[in-house]
């Protein structure tokens, strides 16, 4: 079933007009729509997302950076723009973007069904906010859009046999500790101060039934933009939002570190190359504000919603690590 799926992947300009292709895309369409209705009534000013840069995230775990020629200078095609929406909220309180992404994920993540090395997300911050504000935007928008997806788009979600049902707030809080435990429990011993892994992620996926927020990651596990607790040395102030039903992750966010040395002490921890960050740290050092903020990705959220099997479904022109197509 996944090779024949992955062989009509290479062969996408021919069955773009399929029927449940269609369908899908309307009702990708619709959530984008949505999204931007959200965030509008929300205060929200939309920006246009950067596609490269001198420097861009390097929290994207085991995915590679993709560099280009510019002029003579190495620049990065952006896998995140997380270090620029801290740039723009010294502009407006509140900003989002659609902001394409491109990371060249390894070849096993083929096998996760959803992940892709290139693909969008819905990318915001807000000034003087803080994690839980963040976690409380996340999910209401995300009950909005399930909300309005119903409908608007119920038939379709019909056709594609779809039982999707409008989440109950709050959601489920963890912190890291816990789901380290809960793991355990379930023979994944996952070392502390690390990333969950991948099928550690699909397994918690699979044992809930409603989004669920996993809170509070160790230094460690996440980049040097996150805020440390003042009172909790060595925690951070951040999230992941995972789906239910072994859909995985959904959204990853928290407040940001603002401090000029703070940030210069963790990536020389963390064993970055502070003269790549210049026009970064000049902005740090010159003074922003405080906020916090996520990413969500439109694709994954198309197959939550959707229900799909395979995230390289959830978009027209999908591109899969080591897959030539289209």
């Amino acid at each position: 079933m996944l090779y024949d799926s992955i062989d009509m992947l290479r062969k996408r300009h021919l069955l773009i007009n399929k029927p449940e292709i269609i369908r899908i895309l309307k009702i990708q369409d619709e959530i984008v729509s949505q999204i931007r209705v959200f965030l509008k009534k929300e205060g929200f000013v939309e920006i246009l997302a950067p596609i490269i840069g001198p420097v861009t995230d390097p929290g994207i775990r085991d995915a590679k950076q993709v560099s280009i020629n510019y002029y003579g200078t190495e620049f990065k095609v952006m896998s995140s723009m997380i270090l620029y929406k801290q740039m723009m909220i010294n502009v407006f309180p509140k900003v989002f973007a659609l902001s394409p992404n491109v990371r060249l994920e390894p070849t096993e993540t083929i096998k996760t069904r959803r992940h892709l090395t290139e693909f969008r997300q819905i990318d915001l911050e807000v000034v003087n906010a803080t994690y839980k504000d963040l976690i409380d935007l996340g999910e209401r928008m995300l009950c909005y859009v399930i909300r309005k997806i119903k409908q608007k788009h119920g038939k379709e979600l019909r056709e594609e046999r779809r039982q999707l049902e409008v989440p109950r707030r709050p959601f489920k809080r963890y912190e890291y500790r816990e789901v380290l435990e809960i793991l355990k429990n379930f023979g994944v011993n996952v070392e502390y101060g690390s990333e969950i892994p991948w099928d550690g992620e699909e397994l918690l996926s699979k044992i809930h039934r409603e989004p669920f927020w996993i809170m509070e990651f160790p230094v460690t596990a996440r980049g040097f933009y996150y805020l440390e607790h003042e009172e909790k040395p060595g925690i951070l102030r951040d999230f992941d939002l995972l789906y239910p039903e072994g859909f995985g992750e959904a959204i990853s966010g928290g407040e940001r570190e603002y401090r000029y040395e703070r940030v210069v002490n963790r990536m020389v921890k963390s064993g970055e190359n502070v003269a790549d960050y210049g026009w970064y740290l000049e902005m740090l050092k010159n003074g922003i504000l405080p906020s916090a903020g996520f990413g969500i990705g439109v694709e994954r959220l198309t197959r939550f919603i959707c229900g799909l099997e395979n995230i390289w479904d959830a978009v027209p022109f999908p591109k899969v690590a080591g897959i030539y197509s289209p």
